[in-house]
């Protein structure tokens, strides 16, 4: 059995990154629409396109070199996605991109990769990855499912009252420690469980310092 890998789950700002994807498939599309959903500027390789990554070139939404791949595309990118049917053009890509200190993604060879792509349950500012390092990618789908039913539409707003509270507190408390005080008494309070019951309603500028100020003192 092989040993399981030196993975660190990690969150990358992709935001005005250069990121290419080779290959021009479904698997490609899936990639594709991740790296634009985070913001990159996605470059495609491939003779021929999806119809989804089509829609997108004629949108304007990617760039695209109809051809296939050739010694040195990857340089200048900061990620790179080898997605082709060929197993050794993928490899290709890999060792290149390797060499060149390429963050890589082999759609169909795990160990060939640099980094994974996790299965991903997304609510607001919540993102919870789910991997099972290749093992069993269906496995991961499913438990982001029972994820995304565990964790409803209440936490988009929860999490978006703790980051303004996160802010404000920032902004007003010097003190780390008064900080950290602030923001665990802010985790203990019911707001969950006021969205719940829809009973919540969003907090003005006054009723934010107020709290500020009363909790310091306690």
């Amino acid at each position: 059995m092989r040993a399981v890998a030196g993975y660190i789950p990690i969150l990358l700002d992709c935001e005005g990154r250069p990121c290419l994807v080779i290959g021009g498939g479904m698997i490609a599309e899936r990639k594709t629409q991740a790296l634009l959903e985070a913001k990159a500027m996605v470059t495609v390789i491939s003779p021929e396109l999806s119809q989804g990554l089509f829609t997108l070139y004629e949108t304007n939404r990617i760039m695209w070199e109809r051809r296939v791949f050739a010694g040195g595309d990857t340089q200048g990118y900061w990620m790179v996605h080898a997605t082709t049917d060929q197993e050794m053009v993928n490899q290709r890509i890999a060792e290149e991109a390797n060499l060149k200190g390429i963050l890589v993604n082999v759609a169909s060879h795990t160990e060939a990769s640099t980094f994974l792509n996790p299965a991903v349950m997304r609510r607001g500012r919540l993102t919870i990855a789910v991997s099972t390092e290749g093992a069993g990618p269906i496995v991961a789908t499913n438990i982001c499912k029972l994820l995304n039913e565990e964790y409803g539409d209440e936490y988009e707003i929860y999490l978006d009252f703790l980051y303004l509270m996160r802010a404000e507190i920032k902004k007003s408390v010097n003190s780390p420690k008064q900080r950290h005080k602030l923001l665990r008494k802010l985790t203990e309070y019911p707001i969950l469980e006021e969205i719940r019951q829809g009973r919540f309603k969003a907090w003005s500028e006054t009723q934010i310092h107020l709290w500020i100020a009363k909790n310091e003192e306690d």
